[in-house]
């Protein structure tokens, strides 16, 4: 009885199932109003595992409220991403065709983004310190200071990707201290001090950097190798030039057997041609020497010259003279590029670093492009001295603070500038100049709330606080007086007025913020600098290569920006830019030198942001490729839908050695059989298999050790691809979800926090208005900086309180 009994029950299950089955494959019933039939996609679709007692991610929809979405705005939100992605339903489940898609979409988001016009919540951006890179750009843009800010600030810490995130800019006394040690550095660099003692700084190149040709603009034509350095002369005065050569331990400098010249330039002005070498080839066989490498006991110990300078910074430059001229048009065969420790007596010499020391004999501060910034007038006596002083601090106050002044601004700027007049007027402005550098006003972007403003309301911010998040948006660096007398004015929201204020920034060169800070941090560039590829595995690669990729990528973005293209083109872009290096790692013909041009690409496979270098070996390991890298970059960068983090413990990679090594498709596909694992690798693997007959350097192959490269795919969905050029043509036909990721990493990095639901509708409403002109870059910049998160803050229930930090008013910096 009881047998039977169990069977009927398990009789009943199947049936029931198999109900369930025939009922997903069914679409849902027609005429029904647009919620009920919403709804009857999600019980068929989605329900089936987002319930209340399954819990699968924490997405529970079996009872959300579809006639009210904006009751449950973050829910809906997560269910419209997964929608436009085709995420979901997973693999081997029944799925809704496209239309079923996209309906049930567009009613969630035409749901979601009217609730938020009605409703805006713009967030509230945590109190900002400005970071490492913002630091820099406003020292240099308010006093005409160049600082390695590298070498004088700690590393920022980053969130979502981006080191400019108000909530992961922490600060601690240990940086406060930091912050006024360079406060004094830079006081005494711009106003200049008599008193500096004689410093020395060296500039050395990297080993292995081939110098078979001119490495800089900055460097003469028909010179090669060397270096071009812009180096700060802190005062007028003599400075001491010493060149040293490359060398090995074993065998010292070579390539002295023939004479070189070795040319130095202050500003393109020669100041010394030296020559070295000399003994000839021709004299070393009469004499019976042997052709070996030729060891000179310090042979760059002459390579110093005395010169005098005037206050600033100039291009010094130091380089070899080429030997040889070739006929305009005529092509030369590629030449190795010098090799220290496998050259013979005859190779070229090469430059190991270049020091400049000084000041000597200084005969004063001279005027330079920072002293005519800080004093824009001077006291013709000491009646109206302090009137001066007003006027020049009040002026750089208002550049540095990002405002109109107050009564008590000024005061406290004076009361420093008075401490410090029995040192002389100079002194006493460089004592005010270092309150201002240390000032919160400076160190922070501070939004204050209105008077008036009632907790969790919305409000539009000030001018004022819009031309700040609109300069250190564009420009990583404080507004212009440009930019700030018309927030002055109260004309910036005007937006005819914001527009052409948008545009002049684009068009300026500080916009290449940009490039460095916005896609150096998206596009991993910054990270190549670290990227170490084993010399065994790679040993093509070099110091040149891998200057080139980063500055390949750079012209590429610019270039974007510059002429204002498609934001799709970063996928599909025909064209790259080269020198003679790269372009041979490429297999491009007919490119020579080190000067990076514009090339039409005729390899489909190097085309758009999947086919350049940086990006490539920046996605794999030292010793291999990964397609757990690269596809998890595709899927963050490219489609929005990181994966998500790997579960604890999970197992390593299987060694590969033994009599038959496997490839690394094979190795990953040993791994997806771990069930733990296969969830995560079935969306990323694919994608990076599609990369994978790029290898950790970016360089094409057709095998890997003597297998043939399998790159093709298969998405979740179904969708199959092969290669990166199949990979491509699929991200193509999404680029949709393309244009909305770079606009949400672009927002997130404009407002300096992470995107939350209640920013999608601004997302969707930048983008939408974006379609009609291509989704050109201008066109969704200025989408972000008239979107509401944008030009709106939440308010608080109380005003953040800012740091404490050495306040101008507080007491005087120490000295």
């Amino acid at each position: 009885m009881l047998l039977r009994r169990m069977l009927a029950y398990i009789g009943m299950v199947l049936a029931g199932a198999c109900y369930l089955r025939a009922a997903a494959l069914q679409s849902p019933t027609p005429g029904l109003d647009n919620a009920s039939q919403h709804r009857a996609t999600l019980n068929l679709y989605c329900v089936t595992c987002h319930n209340e007692k399954l819990k699968t991610a924490g997405l529970m929809l079996d009872k959300a409220d579809i006639e009210h979405i904006s009751d449950s705005a973050p829910v809906w939100e997560k269910v419209v991403r997964k929608l436009r992605t085709r995420a979901m339903p997973p693999s081997g489940l029944p799925r809704p065709d496209l239309a079923t898609y996209d309906s049930l979409a567009a009613y969630l988001e035409t749901e979601l983004d009217r609730s938020a016009a009605a409703n805006p919540n713009p967030g509230r951006p945590a109190m900002h310190r400005v970071n490492r890179a913002e630091y820099t750009n406003a020292v240099r843009d308010l006093l005409g200071i160049e600082i390695d800010a590298a070498s004088l600030l700690p590393t920022d810490e980053s969130g979502y990707g981006f080191d400019n995130i108000g909530d992961a800019l922490s600060v601690s006394p240990m940086l406060i201290e930091r912050y006024m040690s360079v406060a004094r550095q830079i006081s005494r660099l711009a106003v200049g001090d008599p008193t500096i003692h004689p410093a020395s700084e060296t500039y050395k190149i990297p080993t292995f950097t081939p110098q078979d040709d001119r490495v800089s603009d900055d460097l003469p034509f028909g010179s090669r190798g060397g270096t071009a350095v812009h180096h700060r002369f802190p005062l007028d005065g003599e400075y001491v030039l010493k060149i040293r050569l490359q060398r090995s331990n074993i065998a010292g400098v070579f390539g002295l057997g023939e004479p070189h010249q070795l040319d130095v330039r202050v500003d393109g002005s020669r100041i010394k041609l030296f020559t070295i070498g000399g003994i000839s080839k021709a004299k070393q066989e009469a004499s019976g020497s042997q052709a070996e490498p030729q060891k000179v006991e310090e042979p760059d110990a002459h390579l110093e010259v005395r010169f005098t300078a005037k206050a600033g910074t100039r291009v010094v430059g130091v380089a070899f003279l080429n030997q040889t001229a070739e006929q305009e048009g005529m092509l030369l065969p590629h030449l190795e590029t010098n090799k220290i420790y496998d050259g013979g007596a005859y190779d070229d010499p090469a430059i190991d670093s270049v020091s400049i020391s000084g000041p000597f004999g200084a005969k004063g501060s001279g005027e330079t492009a920072s002293r005519r910034k800080i004093f824009v007038c001077r006291p013709a006596g000491s009646a109206d001295a302090d009137t001066c002083a007003k006027k020049i601090l009040s002026t750089l106050a208002r550049r540095a603070y990002r405002r109109p002044l107050t009564a008590s601004d000024v005061q406290a700027l004076m009361r420093l500038y008075r401490e410090g007049k029995g040192e002389g007027f100079e002194a006493a402005i460089g004592l005010a100049l270092e309150g201002i550098l240390v000032s919160r006003e400076f160190l922070f972007r501070i939004e204050r709330d209105p008077a008036n403003a009632a907790p969790n309301t919305a409000y539009p911010v000030s001018d004022i606080e819009l031309a700040s998040r609109l300069s250190f948006f564009l420009w990583s660096s404080i507004p212009d007086d440009t930019l700030l007398t018309v927030a002055e004015q109260r004309k910036l929201k005007d937006p005819a007025v914001l527009d052409q204020q948008v545009q002049r920034m684009l068009r300026d060169p500080r916009a290449k913020a940009l490039v460095s800070n916005f896609a150096g941090q998206w596009l991993q560039l910054r990270s190549i600098r670290s990227v170490a590829p084993d010399p065994a595995t790679f040993p093509g690669f070099d110091e040149a290569l891998r200057e080139a990729f980063q500055k390949e990528a750079e012209l590429f973005f610019e270039s974007l920006l510059r002429e204002d293209r498609s934001v799709v083109d970063l996928l599909n872009a025909n064209y790259t830019f080269v020198n003679e290096r790269l372009a041979r790692h490429y297999g491009i013909p007919n490119v020579y030198g080190s000067r990076f041009r514009r090339v039409t690409l005729t390899d489909e496979t190097r085309m758009g942001l999947l086919g350049k270098g940086s990006i490539l070996m920046a996605t794999s390991y030292a010793n291999r490729t990964s397609p757990v890298l690269r596809g998890k970059f595709v899927l963050e960068n490219v489609l929005g839908t990181p994966p998500p983090p790997p579960p604890p413990n999970v197992p390593a990679l299987q060694d590969n050695k033994g009599a038959q090594p496997l490839t690394m498709r094979q190795r990953m596909e040993e791994h997806r059989k771990n069930p733990v694992c296969a969830s995560c690798h079935s969306q990323m693997d694919p994608m990076g298999f599609a990369l994978d007959n790029f290898d950790g350097t970016g360089q094409w192959r057709a095998t890997e050790g003597s297998t043939p490269i399998d790159p093709s795919g298969t998405l979740p969905d179904g969708t199959k691809f092969d290669g990166p050029v199949g990979l491509r043509k699929v991200l193509l036909s999404r680029a949709d979800s393309f244009v909305m990721t770079v606009t949400e990493k672009l927002l997130t990095y404009a407002l300096g926090r992470g995107i939350e639901y209640f920013d999608e509708p601004a997302v969707r409403k930048i983008v939408r208005d974006a379609a009609p002109s291509n989704y050109t870059w201008s066109t969704i910049i200025t989408g972000i900086v008239k979107s509401t998160p944008f030009q709106m803050r939440s308010a608080g229930v109380t005003e953040s309180v800012v740091p404490p930090t050495m306040e101008a008013e507080q007491r005087r910096p120490q000295q």
